[in-house]
């Protein structure tokens, strides 16, 4: 950062049939037989979301290729990152609402078609703004994927085993990241940076396949109108918003027209959507949710987290490259050891929180992960041992998987049944957005600090002027590029620590076996 068998409009509204779910159905032969129906389910819902993680994970270790073939500063070609988050954030909430519409089998296809069209059109693109673009239809199509598949197994489970399903749903979380970034690295150091989208195209056939096959056909139900007025708020408003002020922000200036206006327009349309969901019958993303039980403390936790990691994880592949001089591949390689603890912890903390108190368990992951962030964040320089840096991050990956999986089941326990698809669409949501405001925020922030540190005929270019210099006068730089991406990591590490604040707030006691 979601199985006896439920019909579409049950999944966008919470109705339960004893034998029907939005996707399939498992014979009510015994527990035996339901499990395998949902083990079926799972193995498509899984690949589907692999699909589109691993397209956020394969992108990063190729921005540095991508600036230099384009000649495009940091904070222009990061817009490939944070287009391609907020196009998913920015359909997650249609989901609902499109499942009684099309019905689920439908939608998932679609989507999964969409997102391999995508893939095909961003691979063939010319410049940095047609790769935006059509990284924004890569979005708006992955969007869907998620929280289709969410809501699916989350409604197959009952809350004493809830963290079990979740562990399912992290499985792409483990793999996507740990073959992403070492399958991008080689495809652009061997091929072209035109293959980290092109990939995409042989997974989402087999999903497509997969889901033909497994998914059974389901008659739309619409039972909710959409919230068009919601949609028309919220959607351009947060990308003004993150617009104006990183482009405020990397101007050293928010009163310029190109930063304050939309500011200002954005800000007033998150605020306009917040005013009309908190009073409206059926409103786009049920914000009351908020108030509700561990609800509100668990969105709170993981907004923060997700923004301060996941917003950090396009400057680790530029480190290594810019800084430590290491190829693609080299640096997607690296990322091995923070990926695998995370995805190995994430797996035994799903099932733990079934156990343990959340409180407890999330509290003792923020701490770990902070802790190993910062001894990280202090250490990077231009010649530290590789080991050293390797060690602290794993450290922070076994908080990562401590945390982010046991938050969000915390959420889900104290919703009823018929709230649902709501939570899953506001919890597939809130990481999405916060990771394009941390990776936003972070790319800038970088961008700032290089200005200020590297000799005057440079700063002006940053990692554009990086690009331009021979091998020799770049590690002459080193340690000056290395102390910008210090700066910058602290403020990630600060995001990340203030997600224990609302931490404090989740539920201390153990779940009610049922």
């Amino acid at each position: 950062m979601s199985a006896a068998p439920a019909t579409p409009g049950a999944a966008a509204h919470g109705a339960t049939a004893p034998h029907d779910t939005a996707a399939g159905s498992a014979p009510p032969a015994g527990r035996r037989s339901r499990e395998f129906g949902v083990a079926a389910l799972a193995s498509v819902v899984v690949l589907g979301s692999l699909m589109t993680v691993l397209d956020m994970t394969i992108v990063n270790v190729a921005l540095n290729r991508l600036s230099e073939d384009f000649h495009a500063p940091l904070a222009a070609i990061q817009w490939v990152v944070t287009g391609y988050t907020l196009a998913l954030a920015a359909v997650i909430p249609l989901t609902a609402w499109a499942i009684g519409r099309f019905g689920t089998k439908r939608l998932y296809l679609l989507a999964i078609g969409g997102f391999a069209v995508g893939s095909l059109l961003a691979g063939l693109a010319w410049n940095t703004e047609s790769l935006i673009a059509f990284r924004v239809v890569q979005g708006l199509a992955g969007g869907v994927v998620q929280p289709v598949g969410m809501t699916i197994l989350i409604r197959a489970s009952d809350p004493a085993h809830r963290g079990r399903i979740m562990s399912v749903l992290g499985i792409p979380v483990l793999v996507g990241p740990l073959i992403g970034p070492v399958l991008g690295g080689y495809l652009v150091d061997a091929a072209s940076w035109r293959w980290v989208f092109l990939i995409n195209i042989p997974v989402g056939l087999i999903a497509f396949v997969l889901g033909t096959r497994f998914f059974r056909r389901d008659t739309p139900q619409p039972t909710r109108r959409l919230d068009l007025p919601g949609l028309l708020t919220l959607s351009p408003g947060l990308a003004l918003l993150i617009y104006g002020l990183s482009s405020g922000a990397e101007r050293h200036s928010f009163t310029t027209a190109g930063a304050l206006l939309p500011t200002l327009v954005g800000a007033a349309l998150v605020i306009a959507f917040v005013v009309r969901s908190l009073t409206v019958r059926d409103p786009l993303i049920d914000l009351r949710l908020l108030r509700h039980g561990s609800f509100g403390p668990a969105a709170a936790t993981l907004a923060l987290f997700a923004a301060g990691y996941f917003g950090s994880m396009l400057l680790l592949p530029l480190y290594y490259q810019v800084v430590r001089g290491q190829s693609a591949t080299g640096a997607g390689l690296l990322g091995i050891p923070q990926v695998l603890a995370t995805g190995i912890t994430m797996q035994f903390s799903g099932r733990l929180v079934d156990k343990v108190a959340p409180r407890r368990l999330v509290l003792t992951g923020v701490v770990l992960a902070t802790a190993g962030f910062l001894t990280f964040t202090t250490q990077v320089a231009a010649d530290t041992p590789y080991a050293v840096l390797l060690t602290a991050l794993a450290v922070m990956g076994v908080g990562v998987g401590m945390t982010m999986m046991p938050t969000m089941t915390a959420a889900t326990r104290s919703v009823s049944i018929d709230r649902i698809p709501a939570a899953s669409t506001a919890l597939a949501i809130v990481p999405q957005l916060a990771s394009s405001v941390g990776a936003a925020l972070m790319s800038v922030l970088l961008a700032g600090a290089m200005s200020e540190r590297l000799p005057h005929a440079l700063s002006g270019g940053g990692l554009e002027a990086v690009h331009a210099l021979p091998a020799d006068a770049v590690r002459a730089v080193a340690p000056q590029l290395a102390e910008a991406f210090r700066h910058t990591y602290i403020w990630a590490v600060a995001l990340v620590a203030l997600a224990l604040l609302p931490a404090l707030f989740l539920p201390r006691g153990k779940p009610a076996a049922g």
